[in-house]
This record gives structure tokens, sequence and C-alpha cells, in this order.
């Protein structure tokens, strides 16, 4: 593993270390919490002598995201027991089923805006965002991705969920939200995570507001032709103060917005990636659709590219178009 992130496991071992110290002196009969303290120290301990993260059956690397999700993880996939399994199995389950939960409601219509989405993890869990909020007139909506992959970035995942759901109800401009957020997320990610964002709100009178930090563009198309919302800020979670500065845009009956992550732009063919120019001629071609016929056709066309070849990573599209 990073330097970095080794450095910050240890920082929060320390932190577990002094809480557990704690509540046995509060409650020395729960033997629960001796143990506990034990796998901490020894986890400290293999970073002393400069052998953690190494499966102690085979002594090959433990999988990276494994060991952000619990620091104490001792063994790789390959050399669990079947009991252990079956355990990882159950919370990896639990972990897809809260994800689907998470999901804003499918074929939603608010203020004025029709929409639609697919998300589909590449394995039991992902590290896309997608969502929308209704809220007095306008709708907010959001689709990011999480650097890395697997439970640390699917938990990642959930805590942006949560930010921006609390932070969407407190009638703040956007740019407040996405500031918030960011700090937020830095101050509380492990080292080396942030999330590539495009969000937005659109209120009936079809005006939008749209910030990209560190997104693939947001396609818009109207009677004006094709406009790419390209990115013009960080990730969220890579500086505590970084700035986000806004898209203004005033859309019509009809017209329509199409956000992405990369498991569609990077989706690879026979020879080459599926891209974004790509992306950005097959929604000016089929933008007077509804959205879940433009999801559906731009799902068409990915699969015929890609041609029967496992995902490389999550994929998330969402569609938006005004209606009123």
């Amino acid at each position: 593993m990073a330097t970095l992130e080794v450095s910050f496991l240890h920082t929060q071992l320390e932190v577990r270390k002094r809480r557990l110290a704690e509540a046995i002196a509060l409650a020395p009969q729960n033997t629960g919490l001796a143990g506990l303290l034990n796998e901490v120290d020894a986890a400290l301990e293999r970073m002393h002598k400069g052998t953690y993260g190494l499966c102690e059956e085979c002594h090959d690397t433990v999988e990276r995201d494994r060991l952000l999700a619990d620091p104490l993880v001792r063994y790789c996939l390959d050399h669990l027991t079947e009991m252990q399994r079956d355990a990882l199995q159950r919370d990896l389950d639990l972990a897809s089923e809260v994800q689907r939960k998470l999901l804003p409601q499918a074929g939603l219509s608010a203020g004025g805006w029709d929409t639609s989405y697919y998300y589909s993890p590449a394995g039991p869990v992902s590290g896309d965002y997608c969502d929308l909020i209704p809220s007095d007139g306008h709708l907010f909506f959001a689709v990011g991705d999480v650097s890395g992959k697997g439970v640390a970035a699917s938990m990642l995942m959930t805590h942006l969920h949560a930010l921006f759901r609390s932070l969407a109800g407190m009638a703040l401009p956007l740019g407040q939200i996405v500031a918030r957020a960011n700090r937020v997320l830095c101050e509380s990610a492990l080292a080396g995570q942030y999330a590539t964002l495009v969000c937005g709100q659109a209120k009936a009178t079809g005006e939008v507001e749209i910030h990209n930090a560190g997104h693939l563009p947001a396609i818009v198309v109207g009677r004006g032709g094709v406009l790419r919302v390209e990115s013009t800020g960080l990730p969220l979670g890579m500086f505590c103060e970084g700035e986000f500065s806004a898209t203004r845009l005033q859309l019509e009956r009809g017209d329509a917005m199409f956000l992405f992550t990369d498991g569609l732009s990077e989706a690879r063919g026979a020879d080459d990636e599926y891209g974004v120019d790509r992306v950005t001629r097959l929604v000016r071609q089929n933008a007077t659709k509804p959205p879940a016929e433009l999801v559906a056709t731009c799902l068409e066309d990915y699969r015929g590219f890609v041609n029967g070849r496992p995902p490389h990573d999550d994929l998330t599209l969402l569609a938006l178009r005004r209606t009123n």
C-alpha cells in the first residue's frame, strides 16, 4: 500500500486502541473488547515490522480495498476459511442491497422534468453515485465516481450520498452545497480517496445550474445545438479549500441533459475505446426521445460496442428532459 495510506491507517488504529482501552476500563468484564485490543496491537506490530498488508498464509499482498475497509484484515481472499468467506459474502450481499435502496426513484418526474437512469456495478458493490432530489420547485441531480473500486469505494459513495441528501435539505445555494461536501469529504476520506462529480439544479422555469468537479462532461442538447459542460474544478476530497464555479443555462421544453460515468466512455471494443465523442453523437441523435428511451438506446449501442466483453468498471447513465 502507499505510504500515505499506511500512515493514515496507523493513525486510525492508534485511535481505536485508545478508545478500546477506555472502554475496557469501564467494562473490564467484556472479554470481546480485550480480544479486539489484541488484534489492534497485532496490526500495529505488523506495521512496525513492515509486514502489514501481507497475507499471513501466502505472503502476497492483501486486497487494498479490504484493508481500507477493515485495517485488521490478515489474509487475502484466497486464504480465508469457508466460514470467513461465507461471512464476507453475506456482508457484500448486504452492502449491495443497501446501495440499491439508496438509488433514487425510477422514472421520477418533478418540477417539469422527466428523468431516467441506469446503474450497474461491475462487482457486488459500486463506487458510482447517482441521485435525484426534488425540492421546492427544483430538481437536484448528480452523477459521481469515487476513486478506486470495491468495498472502500462503495463506502465513500454511501458517505457522498448521505452528505448531499443532508445538504440538499438546507436550502443552500448549490455552490455552497458542493463546497461543504468537498470539505467534509476531504476531512473524513481515507488518504488518496476522492470523487469526481457533476451535479446541478434544474428549475421548473428551465433554468439549470451545473457544477462539474473533475468529472466527464454533462451533455446538453437543445435548440441551440449541443453543449458539453466540462469540468471547472478538481474532484471532491482532494483539497479542503477547492473552488467550484457554475455553468448556468436556460433550457426550453424538449431540451435534454445526459450524464454518465467512465464505465461508458472508457468501455473497450475490439480495437478502441467508446469515448466521449461517441456518447455526444448518440445523445444528439436521440435527444428528442423520452429519457427512458434515450438511456435504453445508449445501453443498446454500448452493448453492441463491447460485444459481450465483461465490464471493466461500474456504469451509470442519467437522462433528464424538460417537459413543461
